[in-house]
């Protein structure tokens, strides 16, 4: 054993008053963003799209589906080649790529050659969150490891709300492809933020890993109904939540609300309950175990999207701030417990927990449009509130446990 070897064996990470664990946190908060706003920065302007490309709703909704399909596929191969590079090494390539292919999204002539750049950029994205919990894991004391994936995962809501924030008011004004420009042109300075103050990985050393020993490991992690209860949460909570963000611009582009596209972005503001809510849901987690957190986050999110069968603004407005919380906090626990419930191939076990969570977004970002298109709001909600009950009473296994 080499002399780094028994130093990271005897070293237990980055305690919370360390200015490293600062600088972890806002380097993968300049990661979100980056991840996050360019993933998600169509989502408030499909019905722009969508006139422009003539493409109906359903339709439109694939280019969300697309990407977070494309991410879900490349998760598990981000993680076999985290193992080989390191974790940092890994996550910088990743948003170099995704980047470079932000910048080319925009400009793609057809629907077709669109779905083409999103699923390529899907792809490159999904080195941030196959990666970034497990060196979160491995960086951070264990004792603040809830707390520092709480924070994470404010960052990524961060990300998600600006990149809609901004692509928006710029699609009414100047089209959509000029808004995701320029959503790009800002994970770019949010790319160079995490080059430049991430701090030198102490927790993890490189190692060659074959495909064979991934795919053993995965296997290992199929097998053990205490992992495969949280990656169901993630693929049908992120299910229900992509669905209902996706259409909701439709619903209230519509009559009688007739709100403009830049107006119903706003509505993206709620992010921000999700910012505080997944923070917050570290420490609660401590105190009254991830579990109980977990089931009653999820019950948040049923009673919010219920609230939002409402024919008033400022009603369906606290229903999506209700639900954007649950949501939050609920994937906050549930993303950091996949990570510790494992000592073996823990990246493994992230990245399946995102490969389930954006498979989870593509399907039911897809289905909710044909609830949509076919029942309304209320076949979405119906659709949206099911599967959350479903997650909630899997989750109840999850419960039993607190590690």
């Amino acid at each position: 054993m080499t002399i780094k070897q028994e130093a990271q064996q005897t070293w237990t990470g980055h305690r919370k008053d360390s200015v490293e664990y600062r600088r972890i946190l806002i380097a993968l908060l300049g990661a979100g963003i980056a991840t996050f706003a360019q993933l998600y920065s169509p989502q408030g302007i499909l019905p722009r799209l969508a006139d422009d490309l003539h493409v109906s709703a359903a339709a439109s909704g694939l280019v969300i589906s697309a990407s977070t399909i494309g991410l879900a596929v490349a998760v598990l191969p981000w993680s076999l080649v985290a193992d080989r590079i390191g974790r940092v090494r890994a996550m910088r390539i990743a948003l170099v790529a995704a980047t470079v292919l932000g910048l080319v999204m925009p400009w793609s002539p057809w629907f077709s050659s669109l779905m083409v750049v999103r699923i390529l950029e899907g792809a490159a994205l999904g080195g941030i969150p196959a990666i970034a919990v497990t060196y979160l894991n491995e960086e951070v004391d264990a004792r603040h490891a809830a707390i520092a994936a709480g924070s994470y995962v404010s960052g990524t809501s961060i990300g998600g709300l600006l990149g809609r924030l901004v692509a928006a008011p710029i699609a009414d004004v100047a089209g959509w492809r000029i808004g995701t420009f320029v959503v790009a042109v800002m994970a770019a300075l949010a790319t160079a933020t995490f080059f430049w103050i991430t701090p030198p990985p102490r927790g993890f050393t490189p190692h060659s890993v074959s495909i064979r020993q991934v795919a053993r490991a995965t296997l290992e992690h199929l097998r053990s109904p205490r992992l495969v209860v949280l990656y169901v949460q993630g693929c049908l909570l992120m299910g229900g939540f992509v669905a209902t963000y996706n259409y909701l611009a439709f619903r209230l582009e519509a009559a009688p609300f007739n709100m403009p596209v830049g107006l119903t972005s706003l509505l993206f503001l709620a992010y921000l309950a999700g910012t505080v809510s997944s923070r917050a849901s570290g420490d609660l987690a401590a105190r009254w175990g991830r579990g109980t957190v977990l089931i009653a986050s999820t019950m948040m999110m049923i009673a919010g999207i219920c609230i939002t069968l409402s024919s008033s603004l400022p009603v369906i407005i606290v229903g999506l701030v209700i639900f954007t919380a649950g949501f939050f906090a609920a994937h906050s626990i549930a993303s950091g417990w996949a990570g510790a419930r494992t000592t073996r191939n823990r990246s493994q076990s992230t990245s399946l927990y995102n490969c389930w969570y954006y498979t989870g977004s593509s399907v039911f970002g897809y289905l909710g449009g044909v609830a949509w298109l076919h029942y309304g709001w209320g076949g979405l909600v119906t659709m949206v509130a099911g599967i959350a009950l479903v997650a909630a009473v899997w989750a109840l296994f999850a419960a039993r446990g607190r590690s």
